[in-house]
């Protein structure tokens, strides 16, 4: 891992080299040019030096372009710098963290389920030189390769790995963006899947799929504890059967509790043989 952050970093070192020309590439007629302008802001002064001094703010680098060519030394500022008028130009960039949001994207899942899947995107500028010469819009460039990416990774990937792998995803993304634009001088931070819509009727057999697990393990925790609940019972008999004078102490018991809630109920046992006794008289 890193070697690989090495050698991007070289690349971009390189890329940048390449595109700061030194002031000696602009020829003698570009000098001749240049002389005329120094001239000039010399002949005007100080009406010129208002025209000459520019600001850029903290948040801010200027790319100044001299008879076209980035000047040596890259991106200015923050703070003063000094351009020629007539010969020189330069661009504004801001290098502070921009965010978006990628539009809803209808994917076709890997098991032919089409859902509807946005999310937001935070990257900056990392190189003011390369996010102005290597693309004309670096910004709407991303919005529409994080869109492309976006379908592309979840086109990959299955209905229950979209809604379970968030995260998964998002990381993947990243990694693609971040790979793509490199050479744009940009560095996405972080990406994140909003929302997964899915179709009505998919939401509703999802729905009775989920309620109709629920009840099947209802039902299996229910019948469990009368499993259970038998074999407590089976248990306490043969502890009674042992004892004749536990059920006696279990009938007292069972008084009590009837005479705490029912005041007026109470409820006296009677063996069946007494019973018998007086159907046959």
């Amino acid at each position: 891992m890193d070697e690989d952050v090495s050698m991007k970093e070289s690349r971009r070192r390189e890329r940048q080299s390449a595109l700061e020309n030194t002031d000696s590439d602009i020829g003698l007629c570009g000098w001749l040019l240049v002389a005329s302008s120094v001239l000039l802001m010399l002949v005007t002064f100080p009406i010129s030096i208002w025209m000459c001094i520019k600001i850029v703010k903290e948040y801010e680098r200027a790319i100044i372009f001299r008879l076209g060519r980035i000047l040596r030394g890259g991106a200015k500022g923050p703070g003063l710098f000094f351009i020629l008028p007539c010969t020189d130009s330069f661009i504004n960039v801001d290098m502070r963290t921009i965010s978006f949001d990628i539009p809803p994207q209808e994917v076709l899942t890997k098991d032919s389920v089409t859902v509807s899947v946005d999310g937001v995107v935070y990257y900056r500028v990392q190189n003011a030189t390369l996010a102005v010469a290597n693309i004309t819009n670096a910004d709407a460039a991303t919005r529409l390769l994080a869109q492309t990416t976006l379908r592309n990774v979840l086109g990959t990937k299955n209905l229950a790995e979209i809604l379970s792998d968030r995260e998964e995803i998002a990381h993947s993304m990243q990694s693609t963006l971040d790979d793509a634009t490199d050479d744009w001088g940009i560095k996405v931070e972080r990406v994140e899947i909003k929302d997964v819509k899915l179709p009505l009727q998919l939401q509703r057999a999802m729905a009775a799929e989920a309620e109709a697990s629920r009840e099947a393990r209802a039902k299996v925790i229910a019948a469990e504890g009368e499993m259970n609940a038998s074999r407590a019972l089976k248990e306490a008999s043969l502890v009674i059967a042992e004892s004749p004078s536990a059920l006696q102490l279990r009938y007292l018991q069972t008084l009590n509790t009837i005479a705490a809630e029912k005041n007026s109920t109470i409820i006296f046992p009677l063996p069946l043989e007494m019973m018998n006794s007086f159907m046959k008289h």
